[in-house]
């Protein structure tokens, strides 16, 4: 179901930030439930295991409309240690796809449309913003404090490596902006590791070594809070073994996927995003559901065959209960939907009317 998008793709992302939600989020009317809840993640009470992963939830004010309408998983936006810019418009827009985005269709490249429609799919590119953490903060853990019982706000956050810094400080900034996620009292926290790293077309996913030195550094400055990777999809199953073989005893669990990389033209053939490095961008919607529920049950055979207690969130491509219960069939823990959500915030109720 299309309706109006509570974050707006014609606005910049400073004027969502300040004005939204938008759309039927932004109503006041919140979800009905009748009695205690009734399922469980990372062993607390919910009502359901659904919610909204981080990225279109950029500030207090869009979690808590969030957690009314029964997303009861939402993820605040990736902060970081200090302000980070956004890209310029548009950072939203429609693509042109005709089933599944599989990586060769990717490698091809894509087009955009003039219409948002049905199966739904975007590109996006933000460029992980961020305010100060003296903004961020305070926001973070009012929403934190917002969720009622049967609910649990996660927060996201990123590494920085800042002009001059060396691969020592950009480990000390993931350990220092993790530090003060954790401050805001949050009940997951989930480090983004599935944007590319300032500097490079790389994914930090990908880089088992130092992705095993932050997570472990991060666990001993956390303490028992429980931490999430969240990585993007995978070619290579020894490359995602080697992952799950250094790290999935350190961490609480994985958040996969994140979007699908393409180069995206207007059918014109010009660059849809404009800027350098903005030709790529991540796809994600409806047509990327097959690699979510891919690396779902990867990771889920995976955790079999070693043994290991790990906790898995799917993501991608969810627009209807149906997802939801593919993601729970595939093996995950939990389940979130990111650009189905944004056009439609009944997209909970259904999930929880279903459980």
């Amino acid at each position: 179901m299309i309706t109006t998008p509570f974050y707006d793709p014609t606005k910049s992302y400073n004027d969502n930030y300040a004005e939204g939600p938008f759309g039927d989020l932004a109503d006041g009317v919140k979800i009905s439930r009748v009695g205690a809840p009734g399922d469980t993640f990372l062993g607390q009470a919910v009502y359901s295991r659904f919610g909204i992963p981080a990225g279109p939830l950029v500030n207090g004010a869009y979690v808590k409309a969030a957690l009314d309408k029964g997303f009861d998983l939402p993820v605040y936006k990736t902060v970081r240690s200090a302000k980070h810019g956004c890209h310029p418009l548009p950072n939203i827009v429609p693509v042109d796809i005709q089933g599944d985005l599989t990586l060769e269709l990717a490698d091809r490249g894509l087009v955009t449309k003039d219409a948002y429609s049905d199966p739904l799919s975007i590109t996006n590119s933000f460029g992980v913003p961020s305010f100060d953490p003296d903004e961020w903060q305070p926001d973070l853990a009012d929403a934190v404090a917002y969720a009622q019982s049967g609910q649990m706000v996660g927060a996201s956050f990123q590494g920085t490596k800042w002009p001059g810094a060396d691969v020592d400080d950009y480990i000390a900034d993931w350990v220092n902006v993790a530090r003060l996620a954790a401050e805001t009292r949050a009940p997951f926290l989930e480090a983004n590791l599935s944007c590319p790293n300032e500097g490079t077309t790389a994914l930090l996913c990908f880089d088992t070594p130092r992705v095993a030195i932050i997570s472990r550094q991060i666990k001993e400055a956390i303490g028992d809070i429980p931490l999430f990777l969240k990585i993007s999809y995978f070619k290579d199953p020894g490359a995602l073994r080697e992952l799950v073989e250094a790290v999935g005893m350190v961490v609480d669990g994985f958040a996969t996927i994140n979007t699908i990389s393409a180069e995206v033209r207007t059918p014109d053939g010009q660059q849809a995003l404009p800027g350098e490095g903005r030709l790529r961008s991540g796809v994600c919607g409806h047509a990327i559901k097959w690699a979510g529920i891919d690396m779902v049950s990867r990771f889920a055979a995976l955790r079999e065959e070693l043994g290991m207690s790990y906790q898995i969130i799917g993501v991608g491509g969810i627009t209807s209960a149906d997802d939801y219960d593919e993601y729970l069939k595939a093996g995950a823990d939990a389940a979130m939907s990111a650009t189905g959500a944004m056009w439609n915030p009944q997209l909970a109720e259904a999930v929880y009317r279903r459980s």
